[in-house]
């Protein structure tokens, strides 16, 4: 069974007992938090029903650092900034029934 998490503006397809690092998610390590589930696929087929994922917080981390350079020929104009990406590492508990 698998199904299709809602977080952060994203979709992921998790199965339970999955980790997976996703944008930040509120709460603490430790901390269990509900996730919406877009849809779940089993053995009897697809189900669109109103469910919820439980998943565990892990970590919260932070990604790469991505560098972004802008320019502007002829022109004194030269801009370097940089990002990185808070990010939730958690681990997929459950998927609900809907019931």
């Amino acid at each position: 069974m698998f199904a299709i998490v809602k977080s952060g503006g994203k979709q992921y397809r998790v199965a339970e007992g999955q980790e997976l690092v996703v944008d930040r998610v509120k709460g603490e390590v430790g901390d269990s938090v509900e996730l919406p589930v877009g849809f779940s696929v089993d053995s009897d087929g697809f189900d669109l029903g109103e469910r919820t994922a439980r998943v565990e917080i892990l970590e919260h981390l932070r990604g790469d650092k991505i560098h972004i350079y802008k320019y502007k020929p002829k022109k004194d104009h030269r801009k370097k900034t940089g990002h990185r990406q808070e990010l939730t590492r958690i681990k997929v508990l459950e998927v609900s029934d809907g019931s």
